[in-house]
């Protein structure tokens, strides 16, 4: 039966459509502008075109689905974390019920059970809608991620020119950070997968923990030169985002994630041999960080 992706054009969503791909899967994308999609995917993938937070959209799209990658997308200017994250999905659990869809694995964040889960801003969020998608009755699989390691490439500029990344976090605090292609390679094995039920979770933790000075001696040995992590305060960091058009309460969620993983939101889930996913910090470096530092 056919695989829906959300978000196929992003940096997770265009790697399990491509793994799914490899595998020889029926994929059905919902994207806003098919045009990003690559010709080589255009080929190969039906399209819905629209957001799949418009009810119309989801309901073409999930119709004989026999399995969905659920992505909420960035929404910076969104008038809450709430109305981004849980308001976003709401259409799509309807349509996850009412067309009988066989299971939906979904991209979510640690820390549930944590003190910390409640005040941890797009965390709250994210858990709130795997408890929204689980409550439908669909056989539902969260993946459970601490930090991408994948977002270090948003500060590009910065290790260009100064040699210098920054963060809420001490750069002393060490936790675990994973890869997006890890991520997507959990979501292609449990979409392919017709043999699990229930709802339930799956972390992806990468092979260690980090801290950013960690990171910091890392990048300048695989970038040959000096790299430095600097922590920025939280009202620096919030003041930032929203010069940058990030909405007040958004900023504020960010800001919330960052100082529940500084209380060590991503320290509690255990490492296991199924959660240790394979890409370390180094590796990353070399395959993704060091062609856009260099490029």
């Amino acid at each position: 039966m056919t695989i829906v992706i959300t978000a196929p054009t992003g940096q997770i969503g265009g790697q399990v459509v491509q793994g799914l791909l490899d595998r020889g899967e029926p994929v059905r994308v919902i994207a806003r502008d098919p045009g990003r999609l690559s010709a080589a995917v255009r080929e190969r993938v039906e399209v819905v075109e629209g957001s799949h937070g418009d009810p119309a959209v989801v309901d073409r799209a999930f119709a004989g689905a026999g399995a969905v990658f659920w992505l909420v997308p960035a929404d910076p200017r969104a008038a809450s974390v709430e109305a981004a994250y849980v308001g976003f999905s709401r259409p799509a659990c309807a349509a996850f019920a009412r067309h009988g869809v066989g299971r939906v694995v979904g991209v979510s964040a640690l820390g549930r059970g944590t003190p910390m889960a409640g005040r941890a801003g797009y965390v709250t969020a994210s858990l709130a809608v795997d408890d929204l998608i689980a409550a439908t009755g669909v056989p539902y699989r969260a993946l459970t991620m601490p930090s991408f390691m994948d977002n270090l490439v948003r500060q590009t500029a910065g290790l260009k020119s100064d040699g210098v990344f920054t963060g809420v976090l001490p750069g002393d605090h060490k936790a675990p950070a994973c890869a997006t292609r890890d991520i997507a390679a959990a979501a292609v094995r449990l979409l392919a997968d017709g043999g699990w039920t229930g709802a339930g979770s799956l972390a992806v933790l990468g092979p260690e923990d980090l801290s950013f000075n960690d990171m910091a001696a890392i990048m300048t040995e695989v970038l040959g030169r000096p790299v430095r992590y600097q922590q920025v305060s939280g009202e620096a960091f919030k003041a930032r985002m929203m010069g940058f058009g990030t909405s007040e309460a958004m900023a504020q969620g960010w800001l919330d994630m960052a100082l529940a993983k500084a209380d060590g939101l991503d320290n509690a889930e255990p490492r296991t041999p199924e959660s240790s996913s394979p890409t370390s910090f180094r590796q990353w470096c070399a395959d993704v960080l060091r062609p856009a530092v260099n490029g």
